[in-house]
């Protein structure tokens, strides 16, 4: 028998548009039609949500571990320990991303992805989307986080390897487009529907121009890991910036950013352009203390991580909940807020109409977020079940 049910008399945040007082019919997994109420069907399973607002489960396309668990370790259940965490943030899909490694080892995160992606159901948590790479073609200046042993020119025999184990599940890499190889690589991935960021560079603005003519269409977490703005070398920040085609993501926990450049950039490129991500490490969720990325030692205080021997940033502990608050907080309007967290990042890595995720719209996956007025996550909906309620 057919699951069916009717969601009513919600705000629903398709999010392109609004519908103030609007119903949403699931049928199995997926939004069989969307309107403005009186809903006059037949379906007698029905939710009453008057008073919430529905949009869209967030779209986490950069984020490295949660709750304990990390995507480096390369096990499937490390995978679903993050996925389930997410759920309770409204998170609905997301992209595992490993940093910079040994090849072996991201041969082995790779197969770990694919594993997960074949055993997910609904029920675990968020949607595994597929693997990013960050890393490891990135630049030594700029390395951030990374550990430099392991940063290497870049190699498409090598990372048509990673495409191979992880059955084709690459959705993006984050490349330092002035290294050797690099534009090579950039055309290869594109060619196979492959995002590519420009990330962790300390590329000139030329060369990061070069990049985005071969095909880059993303920015890693922009300013953070790359070379810095000069009125004589404006370098890749204004390279990425000026460019309509390249989409931007911003990490806003207002440590690794600040609120007025946060305002500044949205304000430039639009909510079509900006991705919001996490850019999570394992402390996630977790108390402040010591812990680990890619090999390196992190201490999380007040909620930042850094790195133990160096004291630079690693990773965040932001979650997209958080993230959507932040930048609402900015004065930006609902609707183009949680566009940023769910359409835009579905749209960066060709997810909107691959995987039928981040729209509100028949014939896409029953994906979605639950909000109260000071946009807490209240109930989390997988592929039309509820998969995280608040007591």
């Amino acid at each position: 028998m057919t699951k069916e049910l009717v969601i009513r008399h919600a705000r629903i945040y398709t999010p392109l548009t609004v519908i103030r007082n609007g119903y949403i019919v699931i049928k199995e997994d997926t939004i069989a039609e969307i309107g403005r109420e009186p809903y006059s069907g037949t379906i007698s399973d029905q939710l009453n949500l008057e008073g919430l607002i529905i949009a869209p489960g967030f779209i986490d396309t950069h984020i490295h571990g949660y709750g304990g668990r990390d995507t480096d370790e390369a096990d499937v259940e490390a995978i679903y320990t993050i996925s389930k965490g997410l759920a309770k943030h409204g998170v609905t899909s997301f992209v595992p991303s490993s940093v910079t490694m040994p090849h072996e080892a991201l041969i082995e995160i790779a197969k770990s992805i694919k594993e997960a992606r074949e055993q997910w159901k609904p029920e675990i948590g968020a949607r595994i989307l597929g693997l990013h790479l960050e890393g490891p073609y990135l630049s030594v200046e700029k390395a951030g986080a990374q550990n430099k042993k392991y940063i290497r020119p870049a190699s498409i025999k090598e990372f048509k390897q990673y495409i191979e184990a992880s059955g084709g599940l690459v959705r993006q890499i984050t490349i330092a487009p002035e290294n050797p190889g690099a534009l090579d690589l950039i055309t290869y991935a594109v060619s196979q529907g492959i995002t590519v960021s420009i990330g962790h560079t300390n590329a000139t603005y030329e060369q990061t121009r070069l990049a985005i003519e071969r095909g880059a269409r993303k920015s890693t977490h922009t300013f953070n890991g790359m070379r810095g703005i000069h009125h004589r070398e404006p370098g890749p920040v204004i390279a990425v910036l000026e460019d309509d085609s390249v989409y931007i993501e911003l990490i806003t926990d207002f440590t690794h950013i600040s609120p007025p450049v946060v305002r500044f950039v949205i304000r430039h490129v639009g909510p079509h352009r900006m991705v919001l991500i996490s850019d999570s490490i394992c402390a996630a969720g977790l108390p402040d203390g010591t812990y680990e990325l890619g090999g390196l030692k992190v201490i999380v205080k007040n909620g930042v991580p850094r790195l133990a021997d160096t004291g630079a940033l690693a990773g965040s502990t932001l979650t997209l909940d958080r993230a959507v608050r932040n930048v609402h907080s900015l004065g930006f309007g609902l609707r183009e807020t949680l566009v940023m967290a769910t359409y835009t990042p579905a749209a960066s890595i060709n997810a909107l109409y691959r995987d039928k995720v981040g729209l509100l719209a028949p014939g896409f996956k029953a994906d979605l977020v639950f909000l109260d007025d000071s946009l807490n996550v209240v109930r989390t909906m997988i592929g039309g079940e509820i998969v995280y309620e608040k007591s």
